[in-house]
């Protein structure tokens, strides 16, 4: 028989997860809060061998290649534009670089014949049962699933509805960041090399490609209060942040007033101690194993959705015996998102720590972290899971 699923967000974990459960036979609900596919956003990466192993599975591979960005260098300057130290592209963008935006629609394109997808709508509650999850939705009729899965984000309300409060499963890491207009780099396969700038002062970073590019801003915070659809109290928490510092960022900020791509959020890490499933619920992606821009994100949604849908076809749909193995193998792999905080790295609080920044990234110990990261990525034994399975 059949299992229905549903699967809440349709960003990168959601359609990459559908795409698996659609080819084993099962029946495929994606529900996503915005009222189309969302385009835009920063620049994703994959790294190594396991992510490529995925994507070639998916048949996806030479899409993302032909679609790939150019690799970017960023040269820290000081307030007169002296360069101060240099991170290569190669350790921002992996080793295959993409816009969030044409992953996404590369993934929903691959899925959206034969999987329904809900726009304009969101999970509004949920009950577990022995026979199926009854879920409750903000806008549309209540249904019964199977399985739901959460792969909307962070902030999932998933997770939220499922396993309790965000503030019991999420830590402020300590900083803010925002990502402001569209790439001036867009997806066209060049491997053509570009150059962003980057300014510090004390637990502040911004980063421009040049006039009418985009731009990336991180800063020291507390957890801040204020309501995540309300971009213009977003612009001016960003405006209070940088009122002081000079170099290009007065002129940033006047540009980004303009931006209708505009995105503010906490660095923030997920935590739950390896255990994404409870009763019919599971968690993949971001709101399973997240840690803001910790270089890992796109590569764990990909695999674990991989690596879900694979253990529950194996299991014929049960969902006990699955939802335990997808546990265990990605306990362990999922370490490697939790090592890392790109606000202390990025936004140093101090002077200092901006200057010894700028020293090790010219060292040779920057080198060892970054063969340790390229390890980490493919620290797992990909299981071949069936062609297809009837569910």
């Amino acid at each position: 028989m059949t299992k229905s699923v549903l699967i809440s967000g349709a960003s990168i974990a959601g359609p990459a997860l559908a795409y698996w459960l659609n080819r084993y036979g099962f029946d495929v609900t994606v529900v996503e809060r915005a009222p189309e596919l969302r385009r835009g956003g920063q620049a994703v990466d994959f790294k190594g061998r396991t992510h490529f192993a995925v994507l070639e599975r998916m048949g996806i591979l030479d899409e993302v290649r032909r679609r790939r960005t150019g690799t970017t260098d960023t040269v820290y300057v000081d307030q007169n534009g002296k360069q101060l130290a240099l991170i290569s592209g190669e350790f921002t963008g992996g080793d295959l670089e993409i816009q969030r935006g044409d992953l996404s629609e590369i993934l929903y394109e691959r899925t959206a014949a034969d999987c329904e997808y809900v726009f304009g709508d969101s999970i509004s509650g949920l009950v577990d049962t022995e026979h199926g999850v009854e879920v409750a939705f903000e806008h549309g009729p209540a249904r019964t699933f199977d399985l739901v899965i959460g792969a909307d984000g962070i902030h999932s309300r998933v997770r939220k509805l499922a396993f309790g409060p965000e503030r019991d499963f999420v830590k402020h890491l300590g900083h803010y960041y925002c990502v402001a207009g569209a790439s001036p780099w867009s997806g066209d396969g060049s491997r053509e090399r570009q150059v962003a700038y980057g300014h510090n002062v004390p637990g502040r970073l911004a980063v421009t490609g040049g006039s009418k590019a985009q731009q990336l801003y991180m800063f020291a915070s507390p957890e801040l209060d204020y309501r995540r659809d309300d971009t213009r109290a977003q612009r001016d928490i960003l405006r209070n942040a940088y009122a002081d510092v000079q170099w290009q960022v007065p002129r940033m900020l006047d540009e980004m007033e303009s931006f209708d791509d505009f995105y503010l959020d906490s660095l923030s890490q997920v935590r739950l101690n390896g255990k994404y499933s409870k009763g019919r619920v599971a968690l993949v992606g971001d709101s399973a194993y997240g840690n803001t821009l910790g270089g890992f994100g796109t590569g764990l949604a990909i695999v674990g959705g991989y690596v879900l849908a694979g253990e529950l076809a194996v299991a014929q749909g049960n969902h006990v015996e699955a939802y335990a193995q997808y546990d265990e193998i990605m306990k362990r792999y999922a370490k490697i998102a939790g090592n890392s905080n790109a606000g202390r790295f990025l936004a140093p609080r101090t002077a200092t720590g901006i200057k010894l920044r700028n020293w090790f990234v010219g060292s040779r110990m920057f080198q060892l972290m970054i063969k340790y990261a390229d390890k980490a990525a493919n620290d797992i034994d990909l299981r071949d899971y069936p062609v297809k399975v009837s569910a």
